[in-house]
């Protein structure tokens, strides 16, 4: 790396500037080149100011390049490389990769358990670079499913944050819903287990068989024959 022992400065020299503007045009390229059709996201690009006490040798031209293992996401650093120049050298500059996109936020306190619905949360527009586990974006993702644990206004929704709602408690009587090859049978039976919408579950019928079923509804389970 090609530096002097000169004075800092307090403000950025002319290079330092257009080499700093250069590599924000890289980054917007490539957020660009990476984007999702299917999410498309907003990026905002901060670039960080080279240290005041560089003084880099002159160079005709720059080449920006990300470090091993880093991604432009967040918080995260960018090489720049002097390859053309009497000098060669290399410096690294923090930037902040902001993503803004679509996610659910929540409205009104919500407790844990309670069955979400739409005036529980609204759309709005939120870093998704700012927190590493992405938000929920479709209503269907929410909408229905029970809270795992208490929700506070401005929270945004993430995966492991919903579940699907318990529809009864182990020892319940539920009926079931039978389903043959062009036939369809009722009958009643115990819930050996809670009864998660959805999900599986055990009965035990009046003659102490026991069936496999999906839970369909708050007092019914559908078994396949």
């Amino acid at each position: 790396m090609g530096l002097s022992g000169a004075a800092a400065s307090t403000q950025p020299s002319p290079a330092h500037q257009a080499w700093s503007q250069q590599t924000e045009r890289w980054i917007n390229e490539q957020l660009i080149a990476q984007a999702s059709s299917d999410l498309p996201l907003r990026p905002e690009v901060v670039v960080g100011r080279f240290d005041s006490r560089l003084q880099l040798a002159p160079c005709a031209r720059v080449e920006p390049f990300m470090p091993n293992n880093t991604r432009l996401w967040g918080r995260t650093r960018i090489g720049l490389r002097c390859v053309q120049g009497p000098v060669a050298w290399t410096v690294f500059l923090p930037i902040e990769v902001r993503a803004w996109g679509p996610a659910w936020v929540i409205r009104q306190p919500v407790r844990a358990g309670t069955t979400l619905t739409q005036s529980d949360l609204e759309l709005t527009e939120i870093d998704w670079a700012a927190h590493p586990s992405p938000p929920l974006t479709r209503s269907e993702q929410w909408l229905g499913l029970a809270a795992v644990s208490a929700l506070q206004p401005g929270q945004v929704l993430r995966n492991g944050m919903v579940r699907a709602p318990q529809m009864f408690a182990s020892g319940s009587q539920v009926k079931l819903q039978l389903d043959g090859a062009g036939f369809t049978l009722s009958a009643s039976g115990t819930a050996l287990s809670h009864g998660v919408l959805g999900q599986a579950v055990r009965v035990r019928l009046p003659n102490r068989q026991i069936v496999n079923g999906v839970v369909i509804n708050a007092d019914t389970v559908a078994v396949r024959l």
